[in-house]
């Protein structure tokens, strides 16, 4: 049986992102390796341009729920291939999960060893937080009480809705053949870039997911690598709210707002002012 190049594109592309992408987190939490927010977001940013272009040929190189479904919704995807896609981008994530675990393994334990940190219990975050995601951004420590209630949920919320629309505007935008002042060379380093910038500025407050494949299968991963329930209790429903529906629900608005916004000035004739 033939594999899809679809599949093989997603399931590739998504391997790579968040093979690269959390395995900077890792490095950086474990060994020190990454000192500041921007190292490791310069990792993720380029980890995304270089999976766009290995696998945008063979599946447009969504690598993203919340892409997905805002293609699905806005950009005439045939839906039929949605479970198809979101199944990929799933099983690229956890098997990327999986061997930074082997990779990293006695780095983890390592890690935990010194820092009293017992797999699963309250504390545990400052370890799991190298698969799924934490808000606030446990920062490789246990999060007191007190630190927990400087982010609630709501505005966690917001953080990865808003930074997911802003990164699908940019999507949209960059791959809109109407506009004039695209460059389909660069379009894979602006997207990458655009992830940088967000990671950059929001990765403090909830640790920038913006991809609800990104986290939701190295969470389930972590889950059952030892951190039992608590990647899914640590922050109640901010679990699913904050991290899959908040990200799909900012791409509906990023993917509408480029839509009604932005599309139709690029169909105008003479969109660009003149030169004083």
């Amino acid at each position: 049986m033939k594999i899809p190049p679809w599949l093989v594109g997603e399931f590739t592309g998504t391997f790579l992102l968040v093979f690269f992408g959390c395995g900077s987190v890792a490095a950086a939490v474990l060994t020190g390796a990454q000192i500041g927010i921007f190292q490791v977001a310069i990792v993720w940013g380029i980890a995304i341009a270089l999976a766009i272009h290995l696998t945008a040929s063979l599946s447009g190189a969504h690598l993203n729920p919340a892409v997905t479904l805002a293609m699905a919704a806005f950009a005439n995807f045939e839906r039929r291939r949605v479970p198809g896609y979101l199944l990929a981008q799933l099983l690229g994530a956890f098997a990327a999960a999986a061997v930074l675990h082997v990779l990293f393994g006695s780095a983890l334990q390592t890690f935990e060893t010194t820092h009293g940190i017992v797999r699963g219990a309250p504390g545990s975050e400052a370890s799991a937080m190298i698969y799924g995601e934490y808000f606030p951004n446990p920062g490789g420590k246990a999060l007191d009480q007190v630190t927990r209630e400087s982010l609630p949920l709501w505005r966690a919320f917001l953080v990865e809705c808003i930074g997911t629309a802003v990164l699908l505007l940019a999507i949209c935008g960059l791959t809109d053949e109407r506009n004039r002042s695209r460059s389909p060379v660069l379009t894979a380093t602006g997207i990458g870039l655009t992830v940088t910038i967000l990671i950059s500025l929001l990765a403090p407050l909830t640790q920038a997911g913006f991809n609800p494949a990104r986290d939701l299968a190295p969470r389930l991963f972590s889950s059952l690598a030892g951190w039992k329930s608590l990647p899914f209790t640590f922050n109640g429903q901010g679990w699913w709210l904050v991290y899959v529906v908040g990200p799909i629900l900012g791409g509906m608005i990023g993917a509408a707002a480029h839509r009604h916004l932005l599309a139709p000035a690029y169909r105008m004739p003479d969109h660009a002012p003149e030169a004083a």
